[in-house]
């Protein structure tokens, strides 16, 4: 495929491709085509997942790896980047040295890829979009079905919008609209997520009796670390050398909104740290010190970012839309992005065009649409999938409640809402979703 589409004859790119086979032996005729998120993830490594929940169980299920990514030529992977992240976690989250050395491990990472003839430019959600309605053509299919998750419904929205032939339905799981995404967005979504864990936990009473206030109580604790962080030597989860990690107000929110501790556990985990225990949070914040080195593309991640996300802000708008969503927290904390902290700095480095006047754009489609949203999804809202909903007259909107980033392999019922839309689009079984609840938070002695 082309690199940058506006220059025919121009440098190629080769992007993997994996096609699953239908567990049925009668399938369907339309294939499920999968748009990883990130941007920047390897969509290859979500396949188990994707058969697990039962995607290819009616079809063949295609997987391609997005341009830039792992298993794609080029791999706009980034080791400096990885490295400074294995390092990040012993220093504060939002401090200036941490700053400093971000934005120079993606200066060495980007001066590294143009040296290499990568033309960043053109690493954007439009091209990757054209990439998924090449492929379509390459493989002479028909019609098929667009799924995607995260970054990925950013790019489905945008792949329905440029090129709508040959779209049977598209889902998306945890919604990015187009048309929004934006670094204040982020907060807006942090706060809802968050928001919603702490309010099933006042609604639970055995949980509301053992952690009164919990609100309070997280707005003390952000308040008290990004003041005095704590620092402390912790084993990594998956095992090997203890690290020293640092604590700050900053990295206690990034580690909720990552869901770094599982949504069950933070009540408790909250109620520890505020009785000087800080061992879930710590090991958490331990779990970044071992990455997996080259298999991330944070060169796609940044281009995109940098080009659709970032510009048009200001340092002002972030905060606000921090105050809005946590008017107890410091402005330190709430001066960065939650995931994308110093991104006006780093982009000022990436340095890619500004797309926005033709990327913050809604689709507005009649294709059948199944929209997912958990509420505990403090990456992506779940009033996101309402909004994009708006311009989607045929969309069926779902919240799973209890349910984080990445709603259908962790949840039972919306493989079984996804499985109905996917047999019969008109007929959509949402029953299984009046019955769900958060599940019971962890109660410690």
């Amino acid at each position: 495929m082309s690199e940058d589409r506006s220059r025919p004859g121009g440098p190629t790119i080769r992007l993997a491709v994996a096609i699953i086979p239908a567990a049925s032996s009668s399938p369907a005729p339309d294939p499920v085509v999968h748009l990883t998120g990130g941007p920047g993830s390897d969509a290859i490594d979500d396949a188990q997942f994707l058969v697990d929940a039962g995607l290819n169980r009616d079809r063949d299920l295609i997987v391609m790896a997005q341009r830039g990514t792992l298993h794609s030529e080029p791999n706009l992977a980034c080791p400096e980047v990885d490295r400074f992240y294995a390092r990040a976690v012993g220093l504060r989250y939002d401090a200036e040295p941490t700053e400093e050395l971000l934005v120079h491990a993606m200066g060495e990472c980007r001066d590294r890829l143009a040296a290499g003839g990568v033309d960043l430019s053109a690493y954007n959600t439009l091209e990757n979009a054209a990439d998924f309605a090449d492929l379509r053509a390459a493989l002479g299919i028909a019609r098929w079905n667009v799924y995607g998750y995260s970054y990925g419904t950013d790019l489905a929205l945008t792949y329905l919008r440029e090129h709508p032939e040959g779209i049977r339905t598209v889902t998306i799981d945890s919604v990015v609209p187009p048309q929004v995404v934006s670094l204040p967005w982020t907060w807006s979504s942090a706060g809802e997520g968050i928001g919603a864990i702490l309010r099933a936990c006042r609604d639970q009473p055995l949980c509301d009796d053992r952690y009164p206030h919990l609100g309070r109580t997280l707005a003390r604790q952000v308040r008290r670390l990004e003041a005095e962080p704590l620092t402390l030597r912790t084993m990594p989860p998956g095992g090997g050398p203890e690290v020293e990690v640092v604590l700050d107000g900053g990295a206690l929110v990034n580690l909720l909104v990552g869901n770094a501790v599982p949504s069950a556990d933070v009540p408790a985990a909250l109620d520890e740290l505020a009785h000087d225990d800080p061992h879930r949070f710590a090991a958490a914040r331990a779990a970044g010190s071992t990455p997996a080195v080259g298999e991330f593309a944070y060169g796609l991640t940044e281009s995109v970012a940098c080009g659709e996300w970032v510009p048009g802000g200001s340092a002002e708008d972030l905060l606000e839309a921090g105050r809005r969503a946590f008017p107890g927290f410091p402005d330190q904390v709430l001066a960065q992005a939650p995931q994308l902290p110093y991104q006006s700095e780093v982009c000022r480095t990436w340095d890619v065009p500004d797309l926005t006047s033709v990327q913050r754009v809604a689709a507005r489609s009649a294709v059948p649409t199944l929209v997912l949203s958990g509420t505990f999804d403090a990456k992506t809202g779940a009033r996101w999938g309402r909004y994009a909903a708006r311009t989607l007259p045929e969309a069926t909107v779902v919240r799973i409640p209890g349910i984080g980033h990445w709603v259908t392999p962790q949840s039972p019922c919306a493989q079984r809402v996804l499985a109905s839309f996917l047999a019969d689009p008109a007929a959509v079984d949402t029953g299984c979703v009046a019955d769900l609840a958060p599940a019971p938070f962890t109660i410690t002695p």
